[in-house]
């Protein structure tokens, strides 16, 4: 792979790269790796660190901070954006550069990658399966680099020049939306619901985008869906490889991963998995050994014999969905934040059903009323620590309080991640039982 690379293969070309996240810093270093000119475009000067503006001076790159204009972008042969950046909101920057090609950084570095790539996408769940796929493919010996969407951009693990067995990617529909040649050997669309609607243009644009990782696949690749999409999916042309149809079985078990869509994610890991020599068996002792990563379902302790779970990084209605059948005891559900979409009324008999209470916290508490109020006790605190010490104070023996929000988190935190983190740091500092919480209230 480091032989792929060439200092003059983009030399004399001017590449423009918008947003300075971890993806675009990454294309940045492999644009200029290959000779191109650099000239990096970042709107928010609060996301432009002092040690990347050293990064920045040292690479020689042509560094812009403040707001976009077409003279930024007018000379530009390529311009990589960013996922989250909209190609339909710079369409008049775009337009100073009508010759460039517009493209995301998975595509960009996918340029470089000999090795066989897994690749997984699905508005929710997306996370669990890429780390179970990669735990699977260790299970059977195969040397494996983990990335994309989480952890290291594919352009950082091309530049390192250490060549995986296989490698195993999380891809957003951001990432996807802006792929021509992106060829997984094997690629999985876990599910599909309602999400990111406040960015796609609508449902179809969304779908669209996310069936964009079978596009350039061939006969001989292997493309996984779910079996409740084959009829939705009937008559639409999206992929040439070997398709495989899947839905949840009885045959794994992970102790650490609860629900039906856990078993739904090992089924499409397992399947996935299958093409590099991962056996039943293989699977069934990993997946025993197998922790998930933190803030999906995880279980963080229990106080008074109540339950507490992290799944801050449910920040949609879907997912919130799925943790809420994950448990056969009374839910005592935490929620709100920046409302992304979806049809939460459609949740009202589930709630009825599994619901003891909600509390909400932070943003979006106009959202939630409307579609909740009347159905389930509810309540609305400013911040997530009043939230938590109320519904402990109120649950009993059995119950399980659950942080599964159905929001990004970028009211009151800068992440997911941060938001599970308050939460275990509130669960510690609780008293042990809801009786003494009820009475330091």
């Amino acid at each position: 792979m480091r032989d792929m690379l060439h200092n003059d293969q983009l030399r004399g070309h001017t590449a423009v790269v918008v947003g300075a996240g971890s993806s675009g810093r990454a294309a940045a270093k492999l644009l200029a790796r290959l000779g191109a000119s650099v000239r990096f475009l970042e709107k928010n000067p609060k996301s432009v660190a002092d040690d990347f503006r050293a990064e920045a001076v040292e690479a020689g790159y042509d560094l812009r901070v403040g707001a976009h204009g077409p003279a930024d972008f007018a000379g530009a042969d390529m311009v990589v954006l960013s996922p989250g950046i909209r190609a339909a909101g710079l369409a008049d920057c775009l337009a100073a550069c009508p010759g460039a090609q517009v493209l995301s950084e998975l595509e960009l570095a996918s340029w470089f990658v000999t090795e066989p790539i897994v690749a997984v996408t699905g508005s929710n769940g997306k996370t669990t399966t890429v780390m179970l796929v990669s735990h699977l493919l260790e299970a059977a010996g195969r040397k494996v680099f983990t990335g994309g969407n989480i952890g290291t951009p594919l352009s950082e693990y091309v530049l390192a020049g250490d060549p995986a067995d296989v490698v195993v990617l999380e891809v957003s529909s951001f990432q996807l939306q802006l792929v021509k040649s992106f060829r997984p050997k094997v690629a999985v669309l876990l599910n599909f619901s309602p999400n990111h609607l406040d960015w796609h243009a609508d449902l179809e644009e969304y779908l669209s985008a996310k069936l964009n990782i079978f596009a350039a696949q061939r006969p001989g690749d292997t493309a996984i869906l779910p079996r409740d999409m084959r009829d939705a999916l009937a008559g639409r042309s999206f992929t040439r490889a070997d398709v495989t149809w899947f839905e949840p079985s009885g045959r794994f078990v992970c102790p650490r991963l609860a629900g039906a869509h856990n078993r739904q994610n090992m089924e499409a890991a397992f399947l996935a998995t299958q093409p590099f020599g991962v056996t039943e068996e293989i699977a069934k002792v990993a997946f025993e050994r197998f922790a998930p990563a933190p803030h999906r379902l995880q279980i963080i302790g229990e106080k008074g014999g109540v339950l507490f779970v992290d799944d801050s990084k449910a920040t949609t209605v879907a997912a919130m969905e799925a943790a809420l059948r994950s448990f056969d005891r009374p839910v005592r559900l935490l929620c709100g934040g920046v409302f992304k979409g979806g049809d939460l009324a459609a949740l009202s008999p589930l709630l009825k059903e599994r619901v003891a209470a909600v509390g909400l916290f932070g943003a979006g508490r106009e959202v939630f009323e409307a579609a909740w109020a009347g159905q389930v006790p509810l309540f609305h605190e400013p911040t997530l620590k009043p939230a938590v010490t109320r519904l402990f104070a109120e649950a009993r023996p059995g119950d399980v309080v659950l942080l599964s929000p159905a929001t990004a988190s970028f009211d009151l935190y800068d992440g997911y991640k941060a938001r599970g983190r308050d939460f275990q740091d509130i669960f510690a500092g609780l008293p042990m039982t809801p009786d003494a919480a009820k009475e330091k209230a």
